[in-house]
């Protein structure tokens, strides 16, 4: 795999109760180049939200069981491919993508106790992704949402728009690229990821480009 860019895909929450799911997971498996899948919470992570206040455990058992809750996507995915395996650790990840296959990134071991991963609902998957990327040398993003964003918009878009939480900009590093596909690219998202492009739209960088000037 060396010399070959990593895109990680982000499969957000939402996407578990849509039909097109196990479409997304057929193009993925098309990809030509090296791939990380990193699952969403979606229900999982909610039921420990709705629950922190009814049963008053804290912050950090809730952090835990959020990603579990990812963990338990990720298991879903994995089923669902032929593939997908799981993987928990940079050598995991990189052992399974040797072989050909697709890792699912199961975030407790790696991200559990992380001094950059603030233990509360400031912090999602997203940024969990953004975090992943940035210990894979030259990888970059590709969220995917249950919504498309047009051509030209920037991070700070999706972020005043809620797509992302403020912490996923902060935690990006600055050479990640990063694209949001939506429910229009699935059509060609299996053909462009067999051809090593990356489905959706890139996202502008405002913030770092102005900074450079």
């Amino acid at each position: 795999m060396a010399g070959k860019r990593v895109l990680i895909v982000k499969f957000g929450g939402s996407s578990i109760a849509s039909a097109d799911l196990g479409r997304w997971v057929a193009a993925i498996e098309r990809a030509r180049d090296p791939l990380v899948i990193v699952p969403g919470g979606g229900p999982f992570a909610k039921a420990v939200r709705q629950y922190q206040s009814r049963m008053g455990y804290g912050a950090e058992a809730a952090h835990r069981m959020a990603l579990l809750g990812m963990e338990q996507f990720g298991h879903a995915l994995v089923s669902l491919g032929t593939r997908l395996r799981p993987a928990a650790t940079l050598e995991e990840i990189r052992r399974v993508q040797e072989e050909g296959l697709v890792p699912v990134w199961m975030p407790t071991v790696m991200a559990l106790g992380a001094a950059e991963i603030a233990e509360g609902w400031d912090t999602n998957s997203d940024t969990l992704a953004a975090w992943l990327a940035g210990h894979i040398p030259g990888a970059s993003l590709c969220l995917l949402k249950q919504i498309d964003v047009p051509p030209g918009t920037g991070i700070a878009s999706v972020v005043a728009a809620g797509m992302v939480p403020p912490a996923f900009e902060d935690i990006l590093g600055c050479e990640t690229e990063v694209h949001i596909a939506g429910p229009s690219d699935l059509a060609v998202a299996g053909k462009r990821l067999s051809e090593g492009g990356v489905p959706g739209r890139a996202l502008q960088r405002s913030r770092f480009v102005e900074a450079a000037q």
